[in-house]
């Protein structure tokens, strides 16, 4: 093996610092520029999207904001509107109860009247009756013909004395 004959140990540590010396300086002056400028653009790239990150977080955070501010503009323009038209239902409500109670007194006071008309209709035809029961009953226990006038005041008299 060459690399183990020590005749030839010096002129191969010569070349081996020659060959050192050419690849430090190619790497040196050709690759390490180049492999810097790489990651310097990657570096500036890496930068460039960060900030862009931020930008876009804090226009994210805004449009969020504005979302919640919408909705909760929404909401408070909703529950308005809903207390509005409980309001106007309420309202209509009430309006038809009164209509509803004025309709409803009326309907009594003419049922009341009606009432009253068949009451006293009824009153004057018990007291009819009362009177012609009368006459007959003087008429076959007394044998005595009773006029219509007398027999009425005498279902008058009686309903007074029970009045």
């Amino acid at each position: 093996m060459p690399q183990l004959n020590f005749q030839d140990y010096a002129p191969q540590l010569i070349w081996l610092a020659i060959s050192f010396a050419v690849l430090y300086l190619l790497m040196a002056k050709l690759a390490l520029p180049k492999i810097g400028w790489v990651l310097a653009r990657r570096q500036q790239k890496l930068e460039g999207d960060l900030a862009r990150a931020e930008k876009l977080k804090g226009d994210a955070e805004t449009v969020l904001a504005a979302y919640q501010k919408a909705m909760a503009d929404a909401r408070a323009q909703a529950q308005a509107e809903l207390q509005k038209t409980a309001a106007e239902l309420a309202a209509a409500a009430a309006k038809r109860e009164a209509a509803l109670g004025v309709e409803l007194a009326k309907r009594g006071a003419e049922a009341e009247r009606r009432i009253l008309t068949a009451k006293n209709a009824a009153l004057a035809d018990t007291r009819g009756m009362a009177a012609e029961l009368a006459q007959s009953l003087a008429r076959k226990v007394a044998g005595v013909e009773l006029p219509r006038a007398a027999a009425e005041a005498a279902v008058a008299r009686v309903e007074k004395e029970r009045h």
